[in-house]
């Protein structure tokens, strides 16, 4: 067959799968306005993190590296990850007759969200208070730890995410982060051209990340009053967990997987600021800052993955589930193998021509941080697929046992490498983190087909299309 043809045969087939998959059709739609947005607003992101790099310097940088991840430590160590259990069990409730059960759950959730903002930001500012002159922490550090610790009075996030997911409002989510990262870039910008000090920025950052989370909340808010939900505060919540059995069981154990899981993410620039010095905890942040942004796609992909997985699991259609997971990581491998590539090969004249040349030494540990986050990505559907099936606790060890690993490799290689220990210590908890997942999510499809009857059909309904705003 001659290559025309053969192209012609495959670009056939390929609009046949696409007219035929209408559910990955949807998903994919909704995963690219997600991406998009989240890539435009990473960027307006990045740009507001050159600006500010350029405007400090790595010294003073690496002091609002430190204030950043101190203040988002606490806020990690307190919160709970309420948007997983609410999405899981408002999937089975949402558009039912049972009205007030979704109510009363999503109730639950905010509340949750709110003591966890609160006590948050009192243990961050009592904490500094109390131990931050003891470790050597000047007056003006302190005063910049009070300044951003006011963001986590309004860090009100599961709630409002598990409101928009479960209403597939995902392109009114992509767009709507670009009013706070454009705020920050203004900010930034203007400090920059006025020659701001250190303070002027931690309070930049401060303002844009408050009013990104209450655009969020105000988001949500709406939606559910489009839904018909009013007078949320009102909900009876009495009866609220024997409604829902293991509610509350998934909540701590999510809390406490976000807790461990996150100490690697943001206990450890503090670590390589204590081991190896401001300057280097710089670097490594931007390091980290570049790595993340890759990973927030694999957010993205989660974001519209999840709900429909855990319908399906609800409804134990286990061969649509199987599909979706295995699509899902192929594209996750892809993307983390393509940006891999990309980032090897251009990552140092991109860091010289923006940060500057003094931050082109970030250049290897990008390099090494992007095969972690490569593993990452390609376990993130496998990991989303365990907490639908209710593995919780096997998702929570995991993540305990390579979690330890990271802290004794990190331990170990900062004082004699700096920065690049932490991320070959990042890369080698990816790699456990990863296996574990895939051998946990094989033993537990293979125990459920075996507690089948032979005969028993799989009963896989189509899957809903998310609902566009």
């Amino acid at each position: 067959m001659s290559l025309p043809a053969t192209v012609q045969t495959l670009g056939r087939r390929a609009c046949r799968f696409w007219h035929d998959e209408a559910s990955l059709r949807a998903r994919l739609i909704s995963i690219g306005h997600l991406i998009t947005g989240n890539m435009m607003g990473s960027m307006v992101g990045l740009l507001a993190f050159v600006v500010t790099a350029r405007a400090l310097g790595p010294h003073d940088f690496g002091i609002l590296a430190l204030t950043l991840s101190y203040a988002r430590s606490v806020q990690l160590l307190i919160a709970f990850q309420i948007w997983q259990p609410l999405i899981k069990y408002g999937a089975e409730v949402r558009g039912k007759e049972d009205g007030g059960a979704y109510r009363a759950l999503m109730k639950f959730g905010l509340l949750i969200d709110l003591s966890a903002a609160l006590t948050a930001y009192v243990t961050a500012v009592g904490f500094a208070l109390v131990f931050g002159p003891l470790v050597g922490v000047s007056q003006s550090g302190i005063q910049q730890v009070f300044i951003y610790s006011t963001v986590l009075l309004f860090q009100i996030e599961g709630f409002p995410t598990a409101v928009l997911r479960l209403a597939g409002r995902f392109r009114l989510v992509a767009y709507s982060s670009l009013i706070s990262t454009t705020l920050r870039l203004a900010l930034c910008t203007a400090g920059l051209l006025a020659g701001a000090d250190l303070v002027y920025f931690v309070v930049a950052w401060a303002v844009s990340q408050v009013t990104g989370s209450l655009i969020f909340l105000t988001l949500a808010l709406i939606e559910l009053r489009r839904q018909g939900v009013r007078r949320l505060l009102m909900a009876p919540l009495a009866g609220v967990t024997r409604r829902f059995k293991g509610l509350w069981a998934f909540t701590l154990g999510s809390k406490v997987e976000l807790m461990v899981r996150s100490s690697t993410t943001e206990f450890d620039t503090l670590l390589v600021g204590a081991l190896a010095g401001a300057p280097a905890a710089g670097l490594y942040h931007v390091a980290k800052r570049l790595g993340r942004l890759v990973l927030h796609m694999g957010v993205q992909v989660q974001a519209v993955v999840y709900p429909d997985i855990a319908r399906l699991w609800a409804q134990q259609a286990v061969s649509e589930f199987r599909r979706i997971i295995l699509q899902t990581e192929i594209l996750l491998l892809a993307l983390g193998v393509a940006v891999f590539a990309a980032v090897a090969l251009w990552v140092g004249p991109v860091l010289s021509w923006t940060a500057g040349p003094e931050f082109e030494a970030a250049a290897p540990l990008i390099v090494v941080q992007m095969i972690a986050v490569a593993m990452m990505l390609s376990g993130s559907a496998v990991r989303s697929a365990l907490l639908a099936m209710g593995c919780q606790p096997v998702v929570l060890r995991i993540v305990i046992v390579s979690t330890l690993v990271f802290y004794a490799v990190a331990l170990a290689t900062i004082p004699v490498l700096g920065a690049m220990g932490a991320n070959i210590a990042h890369t080698i908890m990816a790699g456990l983190w990863l296996a574990g997942l895939l051998v946990a999510f094989h033993r537990e499809i293979r125990s459920h087909s075996s507690t089948l009857p032979p005969d028993t059909p799989d009963p896989t309904p189509p899957v809903e299309e998310p609902a566009r705003p």
